[in-house]
């Protein structure tokens, strides 16, 4: 069962992703009089400069940097090296052409230029607030178990290191590992939420490194703001307004807990309202994608949407998933 939600980790992230990647980082009324609305995979338009690089079903830097973690994960045994983990986005990202392209953020562009140039990630200082840590957290809650909440944080602060540091992005990431790490072990989603406030406030609270509002009151608000919304529209709308849906972990991150909430956990209906939501939609598709796959497995991902996945990124994810699952088992009984 474990081994199930671990693969519908993985293709809730890479569902989300791509049918986010067409209306990345656009305003919400911009995506509305584009697309009309957005129910299956498209295209990136040629306007876009963030999605102008994909075509239909195909995930962006989020996922891409998501399977660089777990194959940095693989090459050590199970372990976290954070040096090798920017070696693995490093090669994906010049393989890419990322640094020529607008897919890289901008604390990651700064990291990986410094290990380019052959500085350890121990040297980096990597304080920016930004989502690419949380972005590409599901691997990590595959991987770890939940069961000691500090070794969860540092075990996240490790693998965030080779391009984010600060308080706030670890938080972020932790929020997004730690639910879908709860999810795998099959807790519900209510059990999760009336956990995760104190959640990210130990995390960001842990070593405090920027100024920054409370994760933890974000995503209580953002919980909030679904849970009393008349209606969906209402709902993104207000979430796209108060909590926001920028690039920033602050934003982002709550706005995915937010769209699981308003998905009810299923994993198609939340890749489809997050691609609608305007701002950061494929990042905040990824992650709240991939906690509604945990939550229910593989099996609740609709067939025609993975069978196109499969076709056009040609993954085995099974191989990944079968392979974060073995290494959890070691964790749980280490």
């Amino acid at each position: 069962m474990k081994a199930d939600r671990i693969l519908g980790a993985l293709y809730g992230q890479t569902l989300g992703d791509a049918m986010g990647m067409p209306s990345e980082l656009w305003p919400r009324s911009r995506v509305k009089a584009h697309f009309g609305w957005i129910d299956h995979f498209l295209p990136g338009p040629a306007e876009n400069n963030a999605a102008c690089y994909f075509d239909r079903a195909q995930f962006t830097d989020d996922t891409s940097m998501a399977l660089c973690l777990a194959d940095a994960i693989f090459e050590c045994h199970g372990e976290i090296n954070a040096d090798v983990i920017g070696a693995h986005i490093l090669r994906w990202a010049e393989g890419f052409d990322a640094f020529n392209k607008n897919v890289l953020g901008p604390t990651s562009k700064i990291a990986l230029n410094a290990i380019r140039d052959g500085k350890p990630v121990s040297e980096l200082e990597n304080n920016g607030v930004t989502n690419g840590a949380a972005m590409r957290a599901s691997p990590l809650g595959c991987l770890l178990p939940a069961h000691s909440l500090d070794e969860f944080i540092d075990q996240v602060a490790l693998a965030s290191s080779p391009t984010h540091k600060s308080d706030l992005a670890i938080a972020g990431a932790v929020v997004i590992a730690w639910s879908i790490s709860r999810a795998i072990d099959g807790a519900g989603w209510q059990e999760i939420t009336d956990a995760l406030p104190a959640v990210a406030r130990h995390a960001q609270e842990k070593r405090i490194t920027t100024f920054s509002a409370s994760l933890a009151a974000r995503i209580e608000l953002a919980l909030h703001v679904v849970r009393h919304a008349t209606g969906v529209e209402s709902a993104c709308e207000q979430v796209y307004q108060l909590v926001g849906t920028g690039t920033s972990t602050i934003e982002s991150v709550p706005a995915a807990i937010a769209m699981v909430e308003l998905a009810q956990t299923d994993p198609n209906r939340c890749a489809i309202l997050c691609a609608n939501l305007g701002g950061d939609t494929d990042t905040i598709g990824a992650m709240a994608t991939a906690i509604c796959g945990a939550l229910h497995g593989v099996s609740a991902i609709d067939t025609s949407f993975k069978q196109q996945l499969d076709a056009v990124n040609q993954l085995d994810f099974t191989r990944y998933s079968e392979q974060l699952y073995t290494y959890r088992c070691e964790r749980e009984e280490a």
